[in-house]
């Protein structure tokens, strides 16, 4: 199987002529059928549906010199997990009379060329408010309305369109959870059922000279050699989102009781919270429908949690850090960033390296940072333990440096959340009280008082932990 790393070199002069409309629908997150509007009005009154993703080598080029297998901006897991979900999507095309046809190399190039070649009258994509994307739309965007393409970018990835909120605001983003809450209101979609499923989908219309490809492996992505020592046992796609959305659900109590931040760090055969983070952040599950099945429960119970708590709170506070990323210039840093405090962080790559590589000497934060690097996943409260002891909790390491480790590893990392998530455990903005700091070793010992979670994770310190197991301290730094 190969991949097209490059369209053919022809004349784009005569363009594929169809007998009826086509819609070329671009894929990128929003990976899924339920819930898609973009992918609906692709479908409507359309002869042809060009189902397209494109293999982006700035996230999925292998990157010999980064500090874990992966590309320079994403580990393997997240690649692995992105490469499982485009599978899924593409056997539930199938199913549906399509399929996923993926291409590899610079995206917007990619497009314009489909567009030329294709015969296509409507360009359909989930709008994307990260700024890497938020460039590329808008080459893309340009090319389609100069060539007379009708554009369709629906807000999807979120409950509330970001714009909106910041124009209710004077052109400003909020900056307090309850700001944002009072002037979001409720979705204007919420009290009608969304779309769960279609029945059928146009045909993928003639591709011409392209060389069409599936889903490729992590192998054939240039991925030998890189063997893991424990994979995250978190597999992507929409139907796996949807079974594990479904498993929680079921458990209305769970549902109605849930209660941010209490939870079990430590948990790790069955975490305590709904691992559905990774499908959110590339779409395998609609925040929207996931927000109607929780109040289908709150609904149907005595009582239950309220935000900023509850499991709603939840996708409340992801819509909340979308919003404040989407109307903040440099969220991202901390220079240029108004809303971000300048604080003279330390830039000590040994102490970022003791932490990233888990050799800090505190068996609690380490066992972290390892479940980090083999699972691409942990509980909200690890992070915030790690976050904190990186930053002003002890090693006073610039907040741009955890968050880049993150951005890495995470297998649900999300530019907008992850970037908010350090500038709020940092103090650099939303929160202030930088006394508060979660201990390295009474924080671990309340959740893991017997060392089965620091056991897991570094089995190196088994033996040594019947001494004491959170007393035990590895040497590489103390």
């Amino acid at each position: 199987m190969r991949i097209s790393h490059c369209l053919p070199k022809t004349s784009f002069s005569s363009p594929i002529m169809s007998s009826g409309s086509a819609s070329l629908m671009w894929f990128r997150k929003g990976l899924r059928i339920h819930d898609n509007p973009a992918l609906e009005y692709a479908s409507k009154g359309a002869k042809f549906v060009y189902p397209v993703f494109v293999v982006d080598p700035h996230y999925m080029e292998p990157d010999p010199t980064a500090f874990s297998p992966g590309s320079s901006r994403a580990g393997l897991n997240r690649i692995r997990f992105l490469l499982e979900s485009l599978v899924d999507l593409d056997l539930s095309l199938k199913k549906l009379g399509s399929r996923l046809l993926v291409f590899k190399g610079e995206p917007s190039e990619i497009l314009i060329r489909c567009l030329q070649e294709w015969d296509v009258n409507k360009l359909c994509f989930e709008y994307d408010t990260d700024p890497y994307y938020q460039a590329l739309d808008m080459k893309v965007k340009d090319y389609a309305s100069t060539a007379g393409i009708e554009v369709f970018s629906p807000v999807s990835h979120t409950l509330f369109n970001p714009a909106d909120i910041i124009q209710k605001n004077g052109g400003k983003p909020p900056l307090t959870y309850q700001s944002f809450l009072k002037l979001a209101g409720q979705p204007s979609w919420a009290s009608s059922p969304l779309p769960v499923s279609l029945s059928s989908l146009p045909p993928v219309g003639d591709v011409g000279n392209f060389e069409i490809s599936e889903v490729p492996t992590v192998e054939e992505l240039g991925y030998k050699g890189y063997g893991q020592e424990e994979l995250s046992p978190f597999r992507g796609g929409e139907s796996e989102a949807l079974k594990k959305l479904r498993e929680s659900i079921n458990d209305k109590e769970w549902v109605a009781n849930f209660e941010k931040p209490k939870g079990d760090p430590s948990a790790y055969l069955t975490p305590a919270t709904t691992v559905l983070s990774p499908y959110l952040k590339f779409g395998c599950l609609s925040s929207r429908y996931f927000y109607q099945c929780l109040t289908d429960v709150y609904n149907n119970v005595k009582k239950h949690t309220a935000p900023p708590v509850s499991l709603v709170g939840q996708l409340l506070w992801r819509d909340f850090f979308y919003t404040v990323a989407f109307g903040t210039p440099n969220f991202d840093r901390m220079k240029g960033n108004r809303i971000c405090k300048q604080i003279p962080w330390s830039n000590d790559d040994e102490l970022l390296a003791a932490w990233r590589e888990a050799r800090t000497g505190y068996p609690w934060i380490d066992a972290i940072m390892v479940q980090l690097r083999k699972w691409g996943w942990m509980h909200h409260l690890a992070r915030h333990c790690v976050a904190c002891f990186l930053t002003r909790g002890d090693m006073f390491v610039h907040w741009e440096k955890g968050r880049d480790v993150f951005d890495r590893l995470l297998i649900d990392s999300d530019w907008a959340i992850n970037n908010g998530n350090w500038l709020w455990l940092s103090c650099s903005s939303f929160f202030y009280q930088y006394n508060r700091i979660y201990s390295p070793v009474s924080f671990g010992k309340k959740y893991d008082p017997n060392g089965n979670y620091i056991r897991h994770f570094l089995p190196v310190l088994k033996g040594m932990l019947k001494l004491h197991p959170l007393y035990v301290f590895f040497f590489g730094l103390v």
